[in-house]
């Protein structure tokens, strides 16, 4: 339902994202809510793991391995989609030099011993994190995610909100895109500080442009009968054997943590 000539249906129009991965693996099956939860439950026990037990952490990479090999996922495919935690990897470097406490001489330099366990956390929990998102946002297109939140009860609101987000973001990219098309078209480019004004009064003029796509969307969905809630098109159900499965990855997390608090 919208004023810009498309149709939304449920919580999204559908369409698939650049992160997703087109397949018909047994993952890619799996109810989208069954998903979220096994991906936070895993993420839940890998923050959980003390920073000492290197080897879980190895032991969860193992085990996404195995869940990209499911999903037929290429390792290419998910390094590169890996690369978005890349400051959070320049912050984990300076750890070890600004971090107080115990230092030790590492090829000529000075680091801190709790900077670097520090740094070892943060590289560690946080890449596997990312990568267990990464192999959710590949299996799982965005209007199936959004059906699985809403599907784990979350606030109606706040799904209505990250489903108009993804759809009229890129409905704005584009008027930028033709925005920009518009200015090349008449000789313009930007060059230096002089040009600045310029970049402004279009910023202002997207702006004012998306402002009052907004009101006529909310406008046409009004009279369309909108109250505050979206109708539930597709209701998302899982067996309890698609829940067994998308759960044997936090649950063998779950084991291997136990196992590093305790050895």
């Amino acid at each position: 339902m919208g004023a810009d000539g498309g149709t939304s249906h449920g919580v999204s129009s559908g369409g698939a994202h650049r992160l997703y991965r087109h397949g018909h693996s047994p993952v890619h099956g799996l109810p989208p809510h069954t998903k979220l939860a096994a991906v936070f439950a895993f993420v839940i026990v890998v923050v959980s793991t003390p920073r000492e037990a290197m080897w879980a952490f190895a032991v969860y990479a193992l085990l996404l391995a195995a869940v990209a090999y499911a999903a037929r996922v290429p390792a290419g495919f998910l390094l590169r989609r890996l690369l978005i935690e890349v400051p959070f990897v320049a912050f984990a470097v300076l750890m070890p030099f600004v971090a107080e406490g115990e230092r030790i001489e590492v090829l000529g330099m000075s680091l801190s011993v709790n900077g670097l366990w520090g740094a070892w956390n943060v590289l560690a929990k946080g890449t596997l994190g990312v990568a267990a998102s990464v192999l959710l946002a590949s299996t799982t297109e965005l209007r199936e995610l959004l059906l699985g939140l809403q599907r784990l009860r979350l606030p109606p609101l706040l799904v209505q909100i990250a489903s108009f987000m993804i759809r009229y973001g890129d409905v704005i990219a584009d008027e930028m895109r033709r925005m920009r098309i518009a200015r090349e078209s008449r000789g313009f480019e930007a060059r230096g500080v002089r040009h600045w004004g310029v970049l402004a009064k279009s910023a202002g003029a997207l702006f004012i442009r998306s402002y009052e796509r907004g009101e006529r969307v909310h406008l046409a969905m009004v009279s369309r009968g909108y109250t505050g809630s979206m109708p539930v098109i597709d209701e998302v159900t899982a067996s309890r054997a698609q829940w067994s499965y998308a759960l044997a990855l936090p649950v063998a997390a779950l084991v291997v943590c136990l196992l590093g608090w305790t050895l």
